[in-house]
């Protein structure tokens, strides 16, 4: 059984603390967290110990790390575990510098640890359908992807001021789902961005609502479009087009029963959030992470995964800035 040392007590960390305990194949022994109280009542429930940072690392039982705690502390964390000789797997994204992403996967590559960086939508049923149809030859050659991405409302305001801006932040999962669907790594993006939403956001030197444009070398295109509103709910579909066909998959929703009468047919809003869109991607990704330790198989999101996420979110906030198209090599 894999023993976890976690970090970070907060909303993440709770998923996934909750998952370990119910997997079976792990024990989740340690918890450390800045917040004394949310680290003593999450340990608590799963009968772990709060513990700090060298307590936890320098304990021979745990031979895996969780990091889930403020994007700051991240790479600093992955330094430290690796060197540890813990597996890793480290929420995203990995720092919102590549120069201190660089030197976190500088230690994992010079420790020889296995390393997960946490893009859960890959992990979602639906997508990871889409991405093996894609992979059977389901549609021929893929050309088009669009990634829609939607959040039901803003977060605080004073979350955004230290988020790393919407490209980093948010944007960054559809860059790693456009990745995946393409195969092929994008070689320029085009990037629109505005606060639409509330001019608060615009005050904190961020967008609220965007849209991407991402090229390949062969000329394959996708387009992710984001916006942190949407009146209806979690706004999360995917449609990839190749040379035979078409793929899409759709939101989720609580129910499907649909109701038809003389004035509409109607069905149910998609589901709230990502912790609820994402439950089950939540526990497939962890439970993934545990299977590749305990086979010594590669991590199925790779700490490089993680790096070029970022270098496309660079890129887009650069293409933002000087409202030109940028080539990847210019950021990475």
């Amino acid at each position: 059984m894999l023993v976890f040392a976690q970090f970070g007590a907060g909303r993440i960390g709770a998923i996934h603390a909750g998952n370990l305990s119910a997997s079976g194949a792990a024990r989740l022994k340690h918890i450390v967290d800045v917040n004394g109280p949310a680290a003593a009542a999450l340990a608590a429930k799963h009968g772990a110990l709060v513990s700090d940072t060298a307590s936890a690392l320098a304990d021979p039982e745990v031979g895996a790390v969780i990091i889930a705690s403020s994007t700051d502390t991240h790479a600093e964390l992955v330094i430290a575990a690796a060197k540890a000789g813990k597996a890793i797997f480290c929420e995203k994204p990995i720092d919102l510098a590549l120069p201190r992403v660089d030197a976190a996967l500088a230690a994992v590559r010079a420790a020889g640890v296995p390393m997960l960086v946490g893009f859960n939508r890959r992990f979602d049923p639906s997508f990871a359908e889409l991405h093996r149809r894609i992979g059977a030859g389901a549609i021929g050659a893929v050309e088009q992807v669009v990634v829609t991405s939607r959040d039901p409302g803003l977060p605080p305001i004073e979350y955004l001021k230290v988020s790393g801006g919407q490209f980093r932040d948010m944007t960054i999962h559809d860059f790693d789902m456009a990745r995946w669907l393409l195969g092929e790594e994008p070689t320029e993006v085009f990037a629109w961005g505005a606060a639409l939403v509330d001019p608060a956001v615009a005050a904190a030197g961020d967008i609220d609502s965007c849209m991407v444009l991402l090229r390949c070398a062969s000329g394959r295109m996708a387009h992710i479009n984001n916006s942190r509103r949407a009146a209806y709910g979690y706004d999360q579909r995917i449609e990839v087009h190749g040379s035979l066909g078409r793929l899409m998959a759709g939101n989720r929703v609580a129910t499907t029963v649909e109701q038809a009468d003389a004035q509409a047919v109607s069905g149910e809003k998609p589901l709230h959030f990502f912790l609820e869109r994402y439950a089950e991607a939540y526990r497939i990704e962890l439970a993934a992470f545990i299977d590749a330790v305990a086979r010594g198989t590669p991590m199925p999101v790779g700490a490089e995964d993680g790096r070029q996420a970022l270098v496309l979110a660079e890129a887009a906030l650069r293409s933002l800035r000087e409202n030109r198209p940028v080539q990847l090599a210019e950021v990475a």
